[in-house]
């Protein structure tokens, strides 16, 4: 049985999303006449709204077998749209970090570490391997299997950066332990619905 479409789903979606993450980005920024403050603003702005398109994307499918509805039905339809819309959002954050490394060498250098690059760059590796294999061409390419284990290990990955991300700024600033919330809610939907359902284990690769 086909399901009902709107407006709001596919290229749409992503272009909206993509758009107003742009505008609202340059908006940040002009507040503080594009200095290094206002590209600060960018990068934490951009940090809880990668956020926050991941974990719609990471708990699509969960939250479909779950708890089935209209809002959890266009989750699971628009999860590669999500999902690539997290990109863009973390693209607008490397452009962000990348500005704030040119007008600020030294504090740039101060806020980050050589883990930082290590570890955040495997993670933008992974997303541009997901992004580009979000594709159905791109998909077929590499085969099933090489999908499912890209985008499973890549997604636990990527949940894992944005808890350790989140988490050390927890004992200088208590209240971003409200970050961790959702990232632990997500998990813990994809556990329960591997557990309930006897092909749950595809679910953790969705």
């Amino acid at each position: 049985m086909s399901q009902r479409q709107g407006w709001f789903e596919g290229w749409r979606l992503l272009a909206a999303l993509t758009l107003s993450l742009i505008a609202l980005s340059l908006w940040i920024a002009a507040m503080r006449q594009f200095e290094v403050a206002g590209v600060r603003m960018v990068i934490r702005f951009t940090a809880r709204s990668s956020l926050l398109l991941f974990c719609l994307a990471f708990s699509a499918a969960a939250l479909a077998r779950l708890w089935p509805n209209g809002w959890t039905r266009w989750q699971r339809r628009n999860r590669r749209y999500l999902g690539l819309s997290f990109a863009a959002s973390h693209t607008i954050h490397a452009i962000a970090i990348s500005a704030f490394a040119w007008m600020d060498p030294a504090g740039f250098a101060e806020a980050t570490s050589s883990a930082s690059y290590i570890f955040g760059g495997i993670g933008y590796a992974i997303i541009i391997a997901m992004s580009a294999t979000s594709f159905d061409r791109a998909a077929a390419l590499i085969g099933p299997r090489a999908w499912r284990m890209l985008h499973l290990a890549g997604s636990y990955y990527l949940w894992l950066q944005f808890m350790v991300s989140f988490g050390k700024r927890v004992p200088a600033m208590p209240l971003y332990a409200a970050f961790l919330i959702p990232l632990l809610i997500v998990l813990a939907l994809r556990m329960i619905a591997m557990a309930r359902h006897p092909r749950g284990r595809a679910v953790a690769a969705g």
